[in-house]
């Protein structure tokens, strides 16, 4: 193989053959099967509510009742097929081109301070050409999060030193990331990134001194932010009681509330919320997880929180198989930052958080979100299959006992 000669399938060393059988093939590894299914439960459940949620909006804004749906099919339509080149790539795709992808998703976050920016309630996070917008950071954290498990991989012989730890994921790498959203004013994304990146490093085996000092220098960044932005301060004030503004900064919260109390133990009726009908900002966005609570009930919103609770315990197999530290590392991360996001976004609408603007990964509307979660999925079933395949290898590998033991028997 050192020559350079083909191997037994045919292809030259590092050449990898990508077709469409390869994309579909789930195999016999239940793990990849799971993923596939809950990921697919939650994009269909996700489309049946944007079509609930936004059919007032999308009416009344000319697009018909199908306005807000037909948009989010689309970008399912793109996003799915995504996820499943992604799955069928190798590992060794990953570990080639995290550097590559890395600086892509930085070049395309450094749009959003171009004249192709647009600025969305005080954020400037997005991008506009003509009539398609974009948010880049949600592909910068697919990117950040593999450039992440790249590095540790290649730094595995010096890792239990501090500075090398912290260089060069922490600084400058996450400095340089997270620091073009904040200065975007997007700072409920910078904390998604963030603890993304802490679950990263803890599941790619980073000591927790060092796991420590970059909470603590990350806790006071955040505080330094909160307290020199009125509005972030009067957010944090109405969570906590602080204001009692119901016709403006409470409303949100309030509404979202009020349609959760709404919807009792069964819910009102796929359809029959009341609070899509223009008094529910984003109920189709961040605040989706109300209407799924005032139509379907208690029973729906848990239904929901038990997907992600069955998304996690499948991504956690992924890590405990995983062949090097590579995949666990982006599997951690993509496991925090989904799930992660899942349950800040909950506890936002039921008022455990304070409003951060997050939306439900892979239910709420938005087509770059919905996108970059799908081919995040991708990435976590490709190194579930290399997975699969390492534990085949280390079954192979293993020294089988004598037949018939010690008895002097053999029992069929």
């Amino acid at each position: 193989m050192a020559d350079g000669t083909a191997d037994r399938t045919g292809r030259a060393p590092g050449q990898a053959r990508i077709s469409l059988g390869a994309m579909l093939r789930t195999g016999t590894d239940r793990t990849v099967v799971a993923l596939y299914a809950i990921t697919l439960l939650l994009v269909g459940f996700g489309l049946i509510m944007v079509l609930s949620s936004s059919s007032i909006t999308s009416y009344l804004a000319d697009q018909g009742f199908f306005g807000g749906f037909w948009r989010q099919a689309t970008f399912a339509l793109v996003g799915v097929p995504l996820m499943l080149l992604a799955a069928a790539m190798p590992i060794d795709f990953w570990k080639r081109w995290a550097w590559g992808l890395f600086a892509f998703g930085l070049a395309l976050q450094m749009l959003v301070f171009t004249p192709l920016g647009i600025e969305v309630y005080g954020n400037r996070n997005w991008i506009q050409i003509g009539g398609f917008s974009a948010q880049p950071s949600e592909a910068l954290k697919l990117a950040f999060v593999v450039w992440i498990g790249a590095v540790l991989l290649r730094k595995e012989p010096l890792l239990g030193e501090m500075r090398h730890e912290l260089i060069p994921v922490v600084i400058p790498g996450a400095l340089i990331a997270l620091g073009s959203v904040l200065l975007g004013h997007d700072l409920g994304t910078v904390l998604i990134m963030a603890v993304m990146m802490l679950g990263a490093m803890y599941f790619g085996g980073i000591s927790w001194k060092t796991l420590g000092i970059t909470v603590f220098a990350g806790v006071l960044a955040v505080v330094l932010f909160v307290v020199t932005s009125e509005n972030r301060m009067r957010r944090l004030l109405s969570h906590s009681g602080g204001t009692d503004d119901y016709s403006g900064i409470d409303w949100q919260a309030t509404h979202g509330r009020w349609a959760l109390a709404n919807g009792g133990i069964l819910g009102v009726g796929l359809g029959n919320s009341k609070a899509k009908w223009s008094w529910l900002p984003a109920a189709d966005n961040d605040y989706i997880f109300a209407i799924i609570g005032e139509e379907l009930g208690l029973v729906g919103a848990l239904l929901v929180i038990a997907l992600f609770i069955a998304l996690t315990g499948v991504m956690l197999r992924v890590i405990s198989r995983a062949r090097d530290r590579f995949g666990r590392a982006v599997v951690g991360g993509i496991l925090v930052w989904i799930v992660g996001q899942a349950f800040v976004n909950i506890g936002v609408v039921i008022g455990v958080f304070p409003v951060l603007g997050v939306p439900l990964p892979l239910v709420s509307s938005g087509g770059t979100a919905l996108i970059a979660c799908l081919a995040a999925i991708g990435v976590v079933i490709s190194i579930a299959r290399d997975g699969a395949r390492y534990q085949e290898e280390l079954e192979e590998s293993a020294p089988r006992p004598a037949r018939g033991g010690g008895t002097g028997r053999t029992f069929r």
